[in-house]
């Protein structure tokens, strides 16, 4: 995956392979697939100095080694005893 920031002064809708948009807002980022970092309107926008590439591969390695600690379940989420019930009673 790569990511894609708008260094524009406003909104922008960067054009995606198969006829598909990704709006972007003022200084804000989204995630595009390798393969549409390739495709020519969308490089004639990084030309032109309106969106900057960035490859996220390198910042998200997903190791728990990198100080993140590994969660069993979602936090907060608890299971309890009783049955869930519903209906009419």
């Amino acid at each position: 995956m790569k990511s894609i920031r708008n260094k524009t002064r406003g909104p922008i809708a960067v054009p995606l392979p198969r006829g598909k948009k990704l709006h972007l807002g003022l200084g804000k980022t989204g995630e595009i697939t390798v393969e549409a970092a390739s495709h020519p309107p969308l490089l004639k926008l990084v030309e032109a100095g309106q969106v900057e590439l960035v490859d996220t591969a390198a910042t998200h390695t997903g190791h728990a080694s990198d100080g993140a600690k590994v969660h069993g379940s979602t936090p907060g989420h608890t299971h309890s005893a009783q049955p869930f019930r519903s209906g009419d009673r």
